[in-house]
């Protein structure tokens, strides 16, 4: 569903997620867009858009009905509150927010439902988070899920505009595994993101999950290996036929991160049973992390709310 009068406010706009957030929003049929950056961006021109300076009082002002935030986790502290207190909608893609009790934490096609219990505020999960709930939840509803291992193999893109640049301009071969989150000494951060998330998007606090997790010299796609152990014992080929019935999610024999690039949907493959547990299934999956990783994510949330048809979120809309 589509409001060209819907006022967008897009904040991030000269980073790598902020810049799909735009493309994706013009590719649907929104027009009434304004761009927000740091005041280093501020003046210049992204496409047909003239690039503002994102502060308190720019985002405060009530103009706008929905913002999209691609910044940093202090600079969302610090902007989106005014923007909530003048009575846009604001969809965070930083952690901010995430695991704050009341803010719900939404994939749409997971737990949708979630999002109109907003108070002003939908975060907007971690990247591996998005794609590793989708291929989890149908097989909790199905079988249940009794523990979850995980590898992530996370693009460069994942780290930003100055990772993508640096990447581009040093020889691949150069390109080391890295970790380059904070490190309290056991996880990495992000470690402790994709589990706590994963437990808050589908609702079991208690779910063990174990993450690993590394960035490889790939430009876009974030790839996920990963084992579960469900309470039911499920058939690798039923595994399939569920995942495949599953939306947003396409089955791929052999997933890798060039077939997810520029796709709306997470590929899913290599499904097989894990003969060292009870009741183990493996299984592989890539997503581009720029699109149903961050920005498609975000715009499928106000799409999500828009076609609830709650005038309140959009006051100007006549449903």
């Amino acid at each position: 569903m589509v409001d060209p009068g819907l006022r967008i406010g897009v904040v991030g706009v000269s980073g790598a997620v902020g810049g799909v957030t735009l493309q994706l929003l013009l590719l649907r049929g929104y027009s009434n867009i304004r761009t927000f950056a740091s005041w280093r961006s501020a003046g210049g021109r992204i496409g047909d858009f003239e690039i503002e300076e994102a502060t308190p009082v720019a985002l405060g002002a009530g103009d706008l009905d929905v913002c999209f935030f691609s910044v940093g986790t202090a600079t969302s502290r610090e902007l989106v509150p005014a923007a909530v207190a003048a009575g846009t909608l604001c969809v965070d893609k930083s952690s901010a927010f995430r695991l704050e009790p009341g803010v719900p934490l939404v994939v749409p096609e997971v737990n949708g439902e979630r999002a109109l219990e907003n108070t002003g505020i939908v975060a907007n999960p971690n990247c591996c988070a998005i794609p590793l709930t989708m291929a989890l939840a149908p097989l909790h509803d199905a079988v249940g899920l009794r523990r979850v291992r995980v590898a992530t193999y996370q693009s460069v893109s994942g780290a930003g505009t100055d990772a993508i640049e640096r990447f581009r301009a040093e020889r691949p071969d150069k390109h080391e595994l890295q970790m380059d989150w904070p490190f309290d000494g056991v996880e990495f951060d992000e470690e402790v993101k994709l589990r706590e998330e994963t437990r808050k998007i589908l609702e079991l606090p208690d779910l063990p999950i174990s993450a690993t997790c590394v960035r490889v010299p790939v430009l876009v796609g974030h790839a996920e290996a990963i084992w579960v152990e469900t309470d039911e014992s499920i058939s690798p080929a039923a595994a399939k036929k569920i995942l495949a019935e599953a939306p947003g999610i396409r089955l791929d024999q052999v997933p890798r991160p060039s077939k997810a690039v520029g796709i709306d949907e997470v590929l899913v493959g290599r499904v097989r049973e894990d003969p060292t547990v009870e009741n183990g299934l493996s299984l592989f999956l890539v997503c581009d992390n720029l699109r149903k990783g961050a920005a498609l994510n975000a715009v499928q949330i106000v799409e999500l709310l828009m076609g609830a048809s709650l005038p309140h979120y959009f006051g100007h809309r006549v449903s």
